[in-house]
């Protein structure tokens, strides 16, 4: 049904296209001009105002083509960026069935892969006039920098009963139906500076931070819930105690529960221990983005279910690991789960694409559409 080398070609050409996140303005014009040309309602919302955020939110919006009101409006979301390296991407296709890049970038199929079978969805709806209701695709700039670019939509724009964020590493025909909630700690512990020479004068705050990260729960905390150091910056050269440090940690998890006892545990820890050695420690907690869980027995899950068994595949549910923009849509009350998209090794420069799950994704949204119109008719 679909154009498989026309499906390719929109990849290749996307992937080349520089849009590492806070710098989409490229790929961003370039989508705009091809969803306009497919006769589709583009909207920029002001997303490019915010501070880090180099470009606006798409929202394009197709009509329905019939009147019908029992058919949903849907939505199909994918990210404009790509994490770094995404500098001149070179995509090689290889016998093996994979497109990788040459080495020395990442790929980029996240979320590449979704924008080019959004544009292919499109194109075969048109070509073969495929009944469907209204469909809009939400296309968001600096997810990879903290779902930023989801989180200054204008929701206003939004006109959906449920979606898909065609964006999560598993295999095409699994949908990820719960996704954590994340927070960071940022914490500067204040010590007291002196020369190494004297150091019963000053208190590092290295030292600190050690002793506070080593009686610290780090890693897999329970079945629902992991944290982690990710940034410790501090000192300024070895013949002077370093009287700051500052640590950049996060905690995600399943459970409100338990994340919230994680971050309380972090902040005592490290409150507690600069105060026993009679200084201080500043801890920043963010909320950096919501969690979900949306019902097996959801009709958004349903029909992503009941999508990939027409195209003979399993169709599993599964828990996330990490976030998404599905994550901030769901708080806005529009159903959303992630459709696995079948790329491999993301965010690494050994990052691949099947050309086979390629194919499948894009089979797999013209099965939802075709699916959300009948179920209107049964």
């Amino acid at each position: 049904m679909i154009n498989k080398q026309r499906l390719l070609a929109t990849f290749l050409e996307l992937v080349q296209i520089n849009s590492e996140s806070g710098n989409e303005i490229e790929i961003q014009q370039l989508l705009k001009s091809k969803f306009a040309n497919l006769g589709l309602k583009v909207v920029e919302d002001n997303a490019g105002q915010h501070e880090n955020l180099g470009a606006n939110n798409l929202i394009c919006t197709l009509e329905a083509t019939t009147n019908d009101d029992n058919i949903d409006n849907i939505y199909f979301t994918s990210h404009m960026d790509t994490v770094v390296p995404g500098i001149n991407v070179k995509p090689i296709v290889k016998d093996d069935g994979y497109i990788y890049s040459d080495g020395t970038t990442i790929l980029g199929a996240d979320d590449k892969a979704g924008l080019a079978t959004i544009l292919e969805l499109i194109y075969i709806l048109t070509e073969q006039d495929i009944a469907h209701g209204k469909i809009q695709f939400v296309l968001t700039v600096s997810e990879e920098s903290g779902l930023e670019g989801a989180k200054a939509l204008d929701t206003s724009l939004l006109d959906a009963k449920y979606g898909y964020a065609i964006d999560a590493s598993v295999d095409v025909g699994t949908t990820v139906i719960n996704a954590p909630t994340q927070m960071k700690i940022n914490t500067t512990i204040h010590g007291k500076k002196a020369h190494a020479s004297v150091p019963n004068k000053g208190v590092s705050a290295i030292n600190i931070a050690a002793k506070a990260i080593s009686a610290m729960k780090l890693g897999q905390i329970d079945e629902y819930t992991t944290a982690n150091i990710g940034r410790f910056e501090g000192g300024s050269a070895t013949n002077i105690i370093a009287d700051k440090v500052t640590l950049m940690a996060e905690a995600r998890s399943h459970s409100d529960e338990s994340i919230n006892a994680q971050v309380a545990h972090m902040k005592s820890i490290f409150e507690e221990t600069a105060e026993k050695y009679g200084c201080s420690a500043t801890v920043e907690i963010i909320n950096s983005y919501p969690g979900f869980k949306i019902s097996q027995d959801a009709i958004v899950t349903n029909v992503a279910k009941a999508s990939a068994i027409a195209l003979g595949l399993t169709p599993n549910t599964v828990m996330a690991g990490g976030g998404s923009d599905g994550n901030i849509i769901n708080q806005l009350g529009i159903p959303t789960v992630i459709l696995g998209v079948g790329y491999e090794h993301i965010h690494t420069t050994e990052e691949r694409m099947s050309i086979n799950a390629l194919n499948l994704l894009a089979e797999q949204l013209i099965k939802i559409v075709e699916i959300t119109t009948q179920k209107s008719e049964n």
